[in-house]
């Protein structure tokens, strides 16, 4: 049997591992397939038929609303936190203050940022800095939003920005660049993922066994190995 499963790229390495790891012992396969967040929630309300769905918590409740996913299914799998690029190589800004990151983006000739929620926040900080588009307060830099799917590291690496915002999970394992990380807890941002059971489920029991397991104390070395930390 197999299950089918959307999710965002945030947790796309991380699942593809969970899901290897649960074959082992399951008479279960879970196919994963993972696009850009907004792009996910978008098919899924839709009406495209999968059997799981993985996203960040704020996007599973118009799922339920909509009754394409069953709320009482919902389960938190793991938190990401958000991180900072900047090329390897290049002088490293002190971001250990909201002041010291401000004032590197106020430096920066181009922002990377990617979509959903991490995106939506930074966006957030940049009007709260006046460096946004739209604000006159200081020179804005140049912003730049990666496609879905295309990590902001790649941006970085290539030299599209000079410094980029997203999740630790999809940053870590770029080339060509070099990570500020943690953030300082006024301007850092932990995304929780849940996963819910489809309204279309064509095996709940087995949807829920795999559930069960990802949000397991089982699978918590294996969220840390991707950058993230159990739910």
């Amino acid at each position: 049997m197999t299950l089918t499963c959307i999710s965002s790229m945030a947790t796309r390495n991380l699942l593809n591992a969970l899901a290897a790891e649960y074959r082992v012992s399951s008479a279960s396969r879970v196919a994963i397939e993972s696009v850009g967040g907004v792009e996910a929630a978008k098919r899924v309300l839709n009406g495209e038929l999968f059997d799981i769905v993985i996203l960040a918590s704020d996007a599973m409740s118009p799922l339920a609303d909509a009754g394409r996913i069953d709320r009482a299914s919902l389960v938190e799998v793991v938190r990401s936190s958000l991180a900072v690029a900047v090329k390897a190589g290049a002088s490293a800004p002190d971001v250990s203050s909201e002041a010291g990151l401000r004032d590197a983006v106020r430096c920066a000739s181009s922002v990377g940022y990617s979509t959903g929620p991490s995106g939506a926040h930074v966006l957030r900080l940049l009007h709260r800095w006046g460096v946004a588009d739209g604000e006159t307060e200081m020179r804005r830099p140049r912003l730049v939003q990666a496609q879905p799917g295309t990590p902001v590291g790649s941006l970085v690496a290539s030299g599209e920005v000079d410094i980029g915002f997203q999740q630790f999970s999809e940053l870590k394992d770029i080339e060509g660049i070099d990570l500020l990380w943690p953030l300082p807890s006024p301007v850092g941002l932990t995304t929780v993922f849940s996963a819910a059971i489809t309204s279309g489920c064509t095996a709940p029991e087995a949807a829920k066994a795999f559930l069960a397991y990802i949000a397991s104390p089982e699978s918590a070395s294996t969220k840390r190995i991707h950058g993230m930390e159990p739910a």
